[in-house]
């Protein structure tokens, strides 16, 4: 495969993620691999760590959690469909991270925005929707 390093069935962790397209540049793979957010077979790990095929990956980006197999190794960042061949992900991780992608689609739950009693400006606001200005008492009596 194209990209291979000169070390035949290894090459450096954060180049892979890059070539992966789980980060888009180089230097931010190395800043998630130095934070912890990406592991290797359970482990935390530096980004010059040499990986191989069947070593398992778990990514942690933004909201989102990928648990993966590398199935080829690659230092060349090419087109999406090319960088998809390069790991297989788990099952139970697409499932999770696909929950989590509907979740985010339909927004949080207005609850969640809330942050203590609201100010005489969100009060006046609320007093301006028309579902509060119809009295259904008022319609009762005619």
């Amino acid at each position: 495969m194209p990209g291979w390093s000169p070390r035949q069935g290894v090459t450096r962790l954060d180049k892979w993620l890059w070539a992966a397209r789980f980060f888009k540049t180089r230097s931010r793979a190395q800043q998630a691999v130095a934070a912890g957010r990406v592991k290797v077979n359970g482990e935390r790990v530096k980004p010059a760590r040499e990986l191989r095929v069947g070593d398992g990956v778990s990514v942690k980006r933004e909201s989102f959690d990928w648990s993966v197999t590398v199935k080829n190794l690659s230092e060349k960042r090419g087109p999406a469909e090319e960088a998809r061949k390069l790991y297989e992900e788990s099952e139970a991780s697409r499932v999770e991270r696909e929950r989590r992608m509907d979740l985010r689609r339909w927004g949080t739950e207005p609850a969640a925005a809330l942050k203590g009693r609201p100010t005489k400006r969100d009060r006046r606001l609320l007093e301006k929707l028309p579902i509060l200005q119809a009295d259904p008492a008022d319609d009762s009596e005619s």
